[in-house]
């Protein structure tokens, strides 16, 4: 059998994870940044004792919210592409529970994180256990079975050498660029302190790299063909560019065949919006530019994006009756997506592979032509909704302009993630370098901002993190900026405060509704809230500051450069006002009746609009 070694099944996990390397930029590093843990009675004598064992190689972060430290997990591994990431642990119960949310947002948006929830007793000696879920038909049923249909791989551990099969076939799935994603190891607080004689070979140093499947030869045929044949191509470029690291082959292509490119939320810094066919976002949220190069498009070549319904505007966007799509995806599944000419590979292998097998062909120069002209038509009406203003409310798009004038962008990362922001940012953010802009809209998760941040900047500590945030996130999750205080990482945090929920109160209007429940003055109250966020941000310990207008949030940020810790902008700022240009229409059910004259309007334009989509 060779040598083993006698440790609890917690102590073999810590041990197994502290030995798992990979390489970035030619240097071999850990493959955890660390543990982010909150401890209970699930964990704290298992996973606690053993991750105070191995403090000094894989250190352990305390946050003061599961869900929050799981968010920060989550960024600090979209911020290294992939290429780093994260495990947290948590007691059972509701401890595990606060995490499913984030399970969620990294499955949607295929990030590996490791979540190792404590779980009840393997033994039920002594069952019902303090926070326990029972199902009276299923004595198996654990709270952390709300993690199975979140994860992409999960497995309870009920002994002690389960883990050796288990903690490998983590790694696999963490690793692979196909399956990435969240993996549980749902761990049996009894297991966990239960004692195996482990092989010494299951904590010998591995190291992980990047599989990098080459394309089909029949595949790269058909596509090549299909790009020759199309008279007005365009490239929607997704996460995948960005996690694949095929920045540079996205712009040679683009520049050795003349065809434009659009951005989806997660593939936005996958070219430098600078590139005169860099036509910014693309959909929903697209600039003008973009969406006026994808409405006439022939060929759609999908390169490392799931085409979602904010991409392609819920499959209205593309009026061309001859449209093609092409995919170029890790995943078949994605590759195939709405009758697609797939091309299943790497994304930077296969664009090489196109480039290459494409030489000497060039789109028509008028596509080109055409790019330019839109581009400049956004350019200015971008200008013009960023510029400044002594509005006493000013727009979203006014503090991005502020925003993006007051840090070195080459340096700084753009970070949001859910409301009406998301959609500024999207169009008028000035991306230039890999990673950026950072936004979770995948899955669009309120309360991801500040965990967000923390967790980015945990993974690029020489960068500014400036964190876009709305005062309903703020309120839903914000527990983690003390954290970002007490560790020492400053975020530069710009709170703008529309008092309600502004972006949904736009559609709650668009679709005919009336404005109730999300604004709070439309919302039941005896009192209006008046929540001073400067004084709440200051009682977490960072330095706070409410601005009364765009230049008063000029000279504060400005001022904030040598603050040793996080800072706090808040503004208010009006919750109706949208930049104008650009956007499509997005499929939202509206009633097909209602008493509202308002409603029955709005489901006759949604009758119409509908009309514009393309089924399969």
């Amino acid at each position: 059998m060779g040598k083993t070694i006698r440790l609890t099944m917690a102590q073999a996990v810590a041990h197994f994870l502290k030995k798992q390397m990979t390489v970035v930029d030619g240097k071999k590093v850990p493959i955890f940044g660390g543990v982010w843990a909150i401890f209970g009675h699930g964990n704290v004598a298992g996973m606690g004792e053993a991750l105070y064992q191995v403090r000094s190689e894989l250190p352990t972060y305390r946050a003061h919210n599961e869900q929050g430290m799981a968010h920060a997990a989550i960024a600090y591994a979209k911020a290294s592409f992939r290429q780093r990431f994260m495990a947290c642990t948590t007691s059972i119960g509701p401890g595990a529970l606060n995490m499913v949310t984030a399970a969620g947002v990294a499955h949607v948006n295929r990030i590996p994180v490791l979540f190792l929830p404590g779980d009840v007793f393997a033994n039920r000696a002594p069952d019902p256990v303090l926070q326990q879920i029972e199902d009276w038909g299923d004595g198996t049923v654990s709270a952390n079975d709300a993690f199975r249909p979140v994860s992409r791989y999960f497995d309870r551990i009920t002994r002690p050498e389960q883990i050796i099969s288990a903690l490998k076939r983590a790694m696999q799935v963490l690793t692979d660029p196909l399956d990435c994603g969240p993996v549980t190891l749902s761990l049996c607080q009894d297991v966990q302190a239960e004692a195996f004689d482990y092989p010494e070979s299951l904590f010998e140093e591995k190291v992980w790299a990047v599989r990098r499947p080459q394309p089909d030869a029949d595949e790269l045929a058909s596509a090549i063909a299909l790009i020759k044949a199309s008279q007005k191509p365009v490239i929607i470029a997704g996460g995948g560019v960005l996690y694949s690291q095929a920045t540079k082959e996205l712009a040679a292509f683009a520049d050795a065949h003349g065809v434009p490119v659009v951005l989806t939320q997660a593939g936005k810094s996958a070219i430098d919006e600078r590139h005169p066919l860099a036509l910014g976002s693309v959909g929903v949220t697209g600039t003008s530019a973009a969406n006026a190069i994808a409405e006439d498009t022939d060929l759609v070549i999908a390169v490392g994006t799931r085409c979602q319904d904010f991409t392609t505007g819920s499959w209205a966007l593309f009026k061309n009756d001859g449209l093609k799509m092409l995919g170029l995806n890790i995943a078949a599944y994605d590759a195939y997506k709405h009758d697609g000419q797939p091309l299943v590979a790497d994304a930077r292998e296969g664009l090489k592979a196109l480039s290459k097998g494409l030489s000497g062909w060039k789109a028509p120069a008028a596509l080109a032509e055409k790019a330019t002209k839109e581009k400049n038509v956004w350019m200015e009406a971008a200008s013009k909704a960023m510029a400044s203003t002594n509005a006493a409310l000013p727009s979203d798009a006014q503090v991005i302009g502020a925003v993006t004038r007051s840090f070195e962008l080459e340096k700084a990362i753009g970070l949001c993630a859910a409301g009406g922001l998301p959609g500024e940012m999207h169009k008028l953010w000035p991306a230039t370098a890999p990673g950026s802009y950072h936004m979770e809209y995948g899955f669009s998760c309120m309360g991801y901002e500040i965990a967000g941040g923390l967790g980015a900047k945990m993974a690029h500590p020489e960068k500014d993190v400036v964190v876009m945030i709305g005062d309903g996130s703020y309120m839903m999750l914000n527990s983690e900026l003390a954290t970002s205080v007490m560790m020492g990482l400053k975020l530069n945090i710009v709170l703008l405060d529309n008092r309600g929920y502004g972006c949904i109160n736009r559609l709650q209007m668009a679709t005919g509704g009336a404005n109730f429940n999300n604004l709070l003055k439309d919302s039941y109250h005896e009192v209006m809230p008046e929540i001073d966020f400067r004084a709440h941000a200051e009682a977490m310990g960072a330095i706070a500051v409410k601005v009364a207008s765009i230049a008063e949030l000029e000279k504060a940020i400005a001022d904030s450069k040598g603050n040793d810790r996080t800072s706090v902008f808040v503004i208010d700022t009006d919750p109706l006002i949208t930049t104008e240009a650009g956007g499509h229409w997005w499929d939202v059910a509206v009633p097909e009746v209602s008493p509202r004259d308002q409603v029955n309007k709005a489901h006759a334009a949604y009758v119409k609009a509908r009309q514009a989509q393309r089924a399969g």
